[in-house]
């Protein structure tokens, strides 16, 4: 259920609209492509990135028929003019609609939005409906905004509305700029940004204004999960800063949304569904990222788990998470 894929060539939206760090495709050879941000390197891909057909007995390797789809956070572009964002937003959305409607029994889509305007993120959304994808993913924070922010909760509003599930994916990391070495955005700001998120969304109190509200973080929650005690101790000592919103305890919401799997560490995931159970932990991969677990859930087929617990991790979690029927795929 945490997958990413992009369009096989991107439209020149910087020179459409005049400025912006747009990515997009240099085609290098056959099957490779630099992703150019502002015309300077970002990543190289491969053509699982890009192309649904080979993608499929890639990860039916690993006894995975279904991959959830959804765009890389880096192409979210909340950074532009509200309207731009839009019209990057619905080709996204459309390309990835068309990408995946001839393998009916194998993808299911996310869209995106443009996050940075209410009304034209709702409008998008509705789109997305009509699409026919379940949900959304949205960024951890939109222009370092968290998501407490008011100008957001009438798009987490319409979600719930329109029986949308909503991906949060960690981007646009914290503190950048002072730990470029290392890697450490992704290693140590993805989590935290994660956190950022879960507390920003529990301290606001928009699962208690929003009961069914369906929300999955990326990469097992990051680090709210582990620091549960840290977050809940202060909220307990200092009301006055934390509960100002929301004076129910934080450790109350483990179990009331859902987190993947990744934590490339079976301990790590044993706790993970201690504290949450497995009904609320999905199946991820992060697919194709190096980063991400490219031998899709081998780490927790060699768990010993129960067996409801492999099959709520492997299928259940994701559908409940998605209001999504298994028939479908049959």
């Amino acid at each position: 259920m945490h997958t990413h894929i992009m369009p096989r060539e991107m439209p020149d939206f910087a020179r459409k609209f005049g400025y912006g760090d747009f990515i997009m495709l240099d085609h290098i050879e056959s099957g490779k492509a630099n992703m150019m941000q502002g015309g300077k390197f970002f990543r190289q891909i491969k053509e699982n990135c890009w192309n649904p057909e080979i993608r499929i007995p890639e990860y039916a390797k690993f006894n995975t028929q279904v991959q959830v789809v959804c765009t890389i956070p880096v192409l979210f572009s909340y950074w532009a003019k509200p309207e731009h964002g839009a019209e990057v937003a619905r080709f996204l959305n459309d390309d990835l609609a068309k990408s995946i409607a001839p393998f009916k029994k194998n993808y299911i889509g996310l869209g995106t939005l443009p996050m940075q305007d209410t009304d034209l993120a709702i409008k998008e959304l509705q789109h997305c409906k009509e699409l026919g994808f379940p949900g959304v993913q949205i960024g951890s924070n939109i222009n370092d905004k968290n998501l407490d922010e008011p100008e957001f909760f009438p798009i987490f509003e319409a979600c719930q509305e329109l029986g949308m599930a909503v991906f949060v994916h960690p981007w646009n990391m914290m503190g950048m700029a002072q730990m470029k070495k290392y890697w450490l955005p992704w290693l140590v700001g993805m989590p935290a940004e994660t956190s950022r998120a879960i507390c920003s969304m529990v301290f606001a109190g928009i699962f208690e204004k929003l009961p069914n509200l369906r929300v999955c973080f990326a990469h097992a929650g990051g680090s709210f999960i582990p620091t549960i005690g840290r977050i809940e101790h202060g909220f307990n000592c200092r009301p006055d800063l934390v509960a100002i919103d929301n004076d129910v305890n934080p450790r109350d919401y483990l179990g009331k949304f859902w987190v993947d799997c990744i934590t490339h560490d079976a301990d790590a995931l044993k706790f993970i569904i201690d504290k949450v159970g497995s009904d609320k932990v999905c199946l991820g991969s992060d697919y194709p990222f190096p980063l991400g677990d490219l031998e899709i859930g081998k780490f927790v087929e060699e768990m010993n788990l129960p067996q409801n617990d492999l099959e709520n991790v492997f299928s259940h979690s994701s559908l409940g998470w998605l209001g999504v029927n298994a028939n479908q795929f049959d």
